[in-house]
């Protein structure tokens, strides 16, 4: 829940939290019970944040209920890493190499 600041006609100013749906309602003064209304009195954090904390905050906020998902699946070796790319060298029982996708041109050692 936020932080709203309210002005109390005796007390003076002062700080309450409430839901966002009661933004608009008075706030009871917490020491003289009167209701008071709400007033700006400082600006929203947000407006000083620079721009990478900002940005820091926004993605908190959104890893906050749901994580982010790959599109690639599981076992994905681009985002997982956990698999590895099959190897395109064919290994002969006389130990020589061959690369038949590469360059059959050339000839292995």
């Amino acid at each position: 829940m936020p932080s709203y600041d309210y002005r109390c006609p005796t007390c003076g100013p002062f700080e309450a939290r409430a839901s966002m749906a009661d933004y608009a309602q008075p706030g009871c003064c917490p020491t003289c019970r009167s209701t008071s209304p709400r007033v700006l009195l400082s600006a929203p954090l947000v407006a000083n944040m620079d721009g990478n904390r900002r940005r820091a905050f926004a993605t908190n906020e959104r890893s906050a209920d749901s994580p982010k998902r790959s599109s690639h699946g599981p076992g994905c070796s681009c985002c997982s890493g956990s698999r590895k790319k099959p190897s395109s060298t064919l290994y002969r029982p006389d130990g020589s190499k061959s690369f038949p996708t590469k360059r059959p041109w050339m000839i292995s050692h």
